[in-house]
């Protein structure tokens, strides 16, 4: 099985279908919007620099929260270099988001080519492109923020805009780190969008990075709160605080 989702043609073919569903929930979910002006001055032209964030357990319907119409700034998505990862790749280019390929690599394990999409997205950002980052992936703590996608809006100077969104029809897989919930069609939904979080200064303390780090996530986890809630369903919990957090590299959707 591995080396048959290792194929890049099988890759290229699941990763069109699971798309095509994605789209398909998108367009047969009822959904409620709410806070949608604090994104739409993004999707001018002139719109400026974004790190779009949501929770890696709900990426599959970002297409929901961006607008991918003729002008509209493009919207790429950090994806990992796994197997699983190529699969994602071609979803993203399905529902219209560009990607960007590179992860944090596992301890005592090689580079996975994080510092080079560090550099890529800064590329991005700063030509005026949002980025979308999942900021606890790719592997958790689940609903808990890193570091990374603070640091790389401190570097480019984007601010940080949080999306949520939840559906009423779900299957929430619980047994996977991020309880990803894959949405299930002809419900009715929620998709919400929080304020713009200004990066750090370029001089910014240590402290001053925490900060803006613990007010994405507490933010993050209140809108997914709301849009349970108006979806109906039961919250997903963030899992516990872990003691201490030393990834620093930003994260990428890899499942």
């Amino acid at each position: 099985m591995k080396s048959l989702l290792a194929n890049p043609l099988v890759q290229f073919l699941l990763g069109r279908l699971i798309g095509g569903y994605m789209l398909f929930v998108g367009a047969t979910t009822r959904w409620t919007r709410m806070n949608r002006a604090a994104i739409e001055p993004f999707w001018r032209p002139d719109g400026g620099k974004l790190i779009i964030c949501m929770w890696h357990g709900r990426f599959s319907l970002l297409h929901k929260m961006w607008s991918f119409g003729p002008g509209v700034p493009k919207a790429k998505m950090l994806i990992s270099q796994s197997r699983d990862g190529g699969i994602v790749a071609h979803t993203s280019r399905t529902v219209g988001a560009e990607v960007i390929r590179g992860s944090a690599a596992k301890a005592g394990k090689h580079n996975k080519g994080g510092v080079e999409a560090v550099r890529a997205m800064a590329r991005h950002i700063e030509g005026g492109g949002a980025m979308a980052i999942t900021p606890d992936g790719p592997r958790g703590p689940r609903m808990r923020v890193k570091r990374g996608p603070v640091l790389v809006a401190k570097i480019a100077g984007a601010p940080l805009m949080p999306l949520a969104w939840a559906t009423s029809h779900r299957i929430v897989m619980r047994e996977s780190w991020d309880h990803f919930v894959l949405p299930l069609p002809f419900g009715r939904g929620a998709l919400i969008w929080g304020d713009p979080i200004p990066p750090p200064s370029p001089d910014a303390t240590e402290a001053e990075i925490e900060a803006v780090r613990l007010k994405l996530e507490a933010e993050l986890n209140r809108i997914s709160a709301e849009a349970d809630r108006l979806a109906g369903v039961a919250r997903v919990e963030p899992a516990p605080l872990p003691a201490a957090t030393v990834e620093t590299e930003p994260a990428a959707l890899d499942s």
